[in-house]
């Protein structure tokens, strides 16, 4: 049986990454700790395996010492004081992939003629909030007083995603790594991120996340997309990063779920924090850290009430639970790609100007019956 001579520092570093446990792959490896200690070797067939269980392409194997991942694209991601981890296999494939979809979305929107997005890179830092967020609401039509008759947070979110798109965003959204429902994607890593291009401008949404707290992660990635800055952030209303850009975007964001103007008239003064932030949150259908920021940005709180209930109410948010995945397939494949990218996909691909392959790959399906349905679920075919 041939065997081949693995690296042990990058087996462990594989396992860390891959979060799994010396018990777990002793289950499926039996010699697990023998290679660690370098008196056994695996043999390829084992290799082949454990590099498909992490996730790790099998040629890193053969490294004397784990290779320093990075991000594609700008890190804004922030911990407080605590150093960031190297980016997970997840983070990074997701990544890739969105990459890979907008790379085929810009040919296929320069092929027929598609006009550069003039919103695109058309603010920077030095332009106020206030006037980057009445710019976006004038693109994407968006109106606070359409948004707060909405039910609830989640037709909010849809309406948001819908507008974007229509505007000529690819917004895609999803709590998994493509349609791998075994590789789960983390909030905690990371909320989303937005992939700059003036034909086609990418946000991902990280859908483990709860639904107020993805609109204001797609209000800050749309920042990102007139900033002209492409970027993985994890953005959080109550916090004040520490780049400059962020603080800007998260600024932006608030001011396009929230404006200033509106919140003057819908706060009552005499009504305590805890239940005032509860009652605004669910009137302009944001979470309710955007409306304890907003409620300290105009000044109708001072700091210490401002941390005292931000601390409460994080505490609250995560013993809630979060976003998931699951429902129907047709609709999950609408929201995880997007419709607009999709729509495009299947267009494509029936014209005979994209392969069934790319197509599947694209759209994580392998069934060609699969994307027929699909197809006529999202009204490109009848």
């Amino acid at each position: 049986m041939n065997t081949v001579p693995a690296s042990i520092p990058v087996l462990r570093w594989a396992a860390e990454r891959a979060h799994l446990s010396d018990t777990a792959l002793e289950r499926s490896f039996r010699k697990w700790d023998l290679w660690l200690s370098g008196d056994a070797l695996p043999t390829l067939k084992q290799l082949e395996d454990f590099a498909r269980l992490t996730h790790t392409p099998i040629g890193y194997f053969f490294l004397p010492e784990p290779p320093a991942l990075q991000l594609p694209i700008p890190d804004f991601r922030t911990r407080r004081d605590e150093a960031l981890a190297e980016p997970s296999t997840a983070l990074l494939d997701t990544l890739y992939l969105c990459q890979q979809r907008q790379d085929w979305y810009r040919e296929y929107a320069r092929i027929h003629g598609f006009a550069r997005l003039e919103f695109v890179s058309s603010a920077s830092e030095d332009v106020q909030p206030e006037q980057v967020a009445d710019s976006m609401r004038e693109v994407l039509g968006l109106s606070v007083a359409e948004r707060r008759r909405l039910s609830t947070w989640t037709d909010a979110l849809r309406q948001l995603i819908s507008r974007a798109e229509d505007a000529g965003i690819l917004v895609m959204a999803s709590s998994i790594v493509g349609s791998n429902s075994h590789r789960k994607l983390d909030a905690t890593e990371f909320r989303g991120f937005a992939l700059v291009d003036d034909r086609a401008p990418l946000i991902f949404i990280n859908a483990s996340d709860s639904k107020a707290a993805q609109m204001f992660t797609i209000a800050h990635e749309l920042a990102h997309i007139w900033s002209g800055e492409s970027g993985v952030s994890d953005p959080e209303a109550g916090s004040v990063p520490k780049q400059g850009l962020e603080r800007w975007c998260n600024r932006v964001a608030a001011e396009l779920l929230m404006p200033m103007d509106a919140l003057n008239e819908a706060y009552d003064i005499d009504a305590p924090v805890a239940d005032e932030i509860q009652r605004l949150a669910h009137l302009f259908k944001v979470s309710s850290l955007v409306a304890l920021r907003r409620l300290f940005d105009a000044g109708f709180i001072d700091r210490d009430t401002l941390w005292l209930n931000y601390r409460q109410e994080v505490e609250r948010i995560w013993a809630l639970d979060r976003g998931t995945g699951g429902g129907d397939f047709y609709r999950t494949l609408a929201a995880r790609t997007g419709k607009r990218f999709a729509r495009a996909v299947f267009s494509s691909t029936l014209e005979g100007q994209t392969l069934f392959r790319d197509a599947f790959r694209m759209l994580g399906m392998r069934k060609t019956s699969t994307f027929y349905e699909a197809a006529r679920e999202l009204g490109v075919m009848v």
